[in-house]
């Protein structure tokens, strides 16, 4: 803008031009949720996947609280979730093929209704299979983690910086669920009533749900019955990488607890594990600024920061190892970003809600196998030896990347 010019008197006054503020840049995220519709289908998103890292704690202590056996309260919890990995896959397919609100609310209902059977049995008292039957209910759970991903891939198929910030994004979100959905269900568990957990877990699963499928407008199109390859073949090489990392999670959080409970630290078990998903949670935020990676270097960073819980626990200093799991913590986000990324560059058009839940299944398979693997080895050597086993699940993580992962475009 050219400056003012003003007569006075007999003298000429040339005032400066007003200043013009530039408008401030907008981060990433700013513009990510810019898009239309897109912060109404988080916040449904959001609301259905807290109860994910509800229900098992919630479980456990009902019946465990009810029944007095927590051998029946893991016996329950591992039935529901090993249904959840034979059912979650089908249940996406169909996702997939007839749409996220055809399908999503009503095998949200039968999982809500498997919840609702599961307080009424424990209540009741009803014999110990009725409790197995209405947990297994519960794996009819739609991926909502896969669903949201899809509508971020099917929004930003033409953005790839984009649809990097937004994977981060889901990453985050998933690590803030579990941190606080534990903590959440065994607060309510504990003041209010043993079936509160269960219940209001079911209460924000319907709830999200319903409110995440009304967003019809960002909802992904269909690929139709009997349309499109299977994804099996495509991410079988990464279902192989998926294997060992959830050994690393199932196994570091076992040996952790068991590390702590041994030194007389049970009460700040949550407080470190927490810490630990925080620091995944903020590097999750922070890779989706920048620039993504390569899979081989995100692996490679893992496996050094794998091996520091076990350096630290060998101190026995709670600090040391409570640092040493928050920069684990934070070399996890990164890698399954990257890798999740990889899910979505090779699974074919229209199956990608399938092609996520069978990575997740990969990951609950390791989770179990991590946690069962690391029980046995702290009861023979100790709860401090046991933390190698998450450091060789990344080094064994590293090895398969490195042998060569598919790479596809974006559909």
């Amino acid at each position: 803008m050219p400056p003012l010019m003003t007569v006075t008197g007999s003298t000429l006054v040339i005032a400066p031009a007003p200043h013009r503020r530039r408008p401030r840049a907008r981060g990433p995220y700013a513009r990510l949720f810019s898009h239309p519709g897109t912060r109404a289908f988080t916040a449904g998103n959001l609301i259905a996947r807290l109860p994910m890292g509800m229900f098992g704690i919630s479980a456990v202590m009902m019946i465990a609280g009810q029944r007095g056996s927590y051998a029946l309260a893991g016996a329950v919890t591992a039935t529901g979730l090993a249904a959840t990995a034979v059912v979650a896959p089908w249940t996406a397919r169909l996702v997939d093929r007839y749409g996220q609100a055809r399908i999503a609310v009503p095998a949200t209902l039968i999982a809500v209704l498997g919840s609702v059977g599961l307080i009424l049995c424990v209540r009741a008292h009803a014999p110990a299979w009725t409790l197995f039957a209405s947990y297994a209910a519960t794996a009819t759970t739609p991926n909502i983690g896969g669903m949201s991903r899809a509508r971020w891939t099917h929004l930003l198929r033409d953005s790839p910086a984009a649809h990097h910030t937004a994977m981060s994004f889901e990453q985050a979100a998933d690590e803030l669920c579990f941190m606080f959905g534990p903590v959440v269900a065994a607060f309510l568990c504990s003041a209010a009533f043993p079936e509160a957990g269960t219940l209001t877990a079911a209460a924000l699963l319907l709830t999200g749900m319903l409110v995440f499928t009304s967003q019809r407008a960002t909802q992904p199109p269909v690929s139709g019955p009997g349309r499109g390859t299977s994804p099996l073949r495509a991410v079988r090489p990464l279902l192989a990488l998926f294997l060992p990392l959830g050994v690393l999670f199932g196994s570091m959080e076992v040996t952790s607890i068991a590390h702590l409970e041994a030194r007389g630290l049970g009460a700040a078990t949550g407080l470190v594990l927490a810490l630990q998903a925080a620091g995944s949670c903020a590097a999750g935020l922070l890779y989706g600024a920048f620039r993504p990676r390569s899979l081989r270097t995100c692996l490679i960073t893992l496996s050094a920061a794998m091996a520091l819980p076990w350096a630290a626990a060998a101190t026995g200093s709670l600090p040391l190892l409570a640092g040493a799991l928050l920069l684990a913590g934070m070399a996890t986000a990164p890698t399954m970003v990257t890798a999740m990324s990889r899910i979505h560059a090779v699974t074919p058009q229209g199956r990608l809600n399938e092609g996520m839940t069978l990575a997740v299944t990969a990951i609950l398979a390791g989770i179990a196998l991590g946690s069962a693997t690391a029980g046995p080895l702290i009861d023979h050597l100790g709860p401090t030896t046991p933390y190698a086993l998450p450091a060789a699940a990344a080094v064994l993580a590293l090895a398969v990347g490195s042998a060569g992962m598919p790479k596809a475009p974006q559909p």
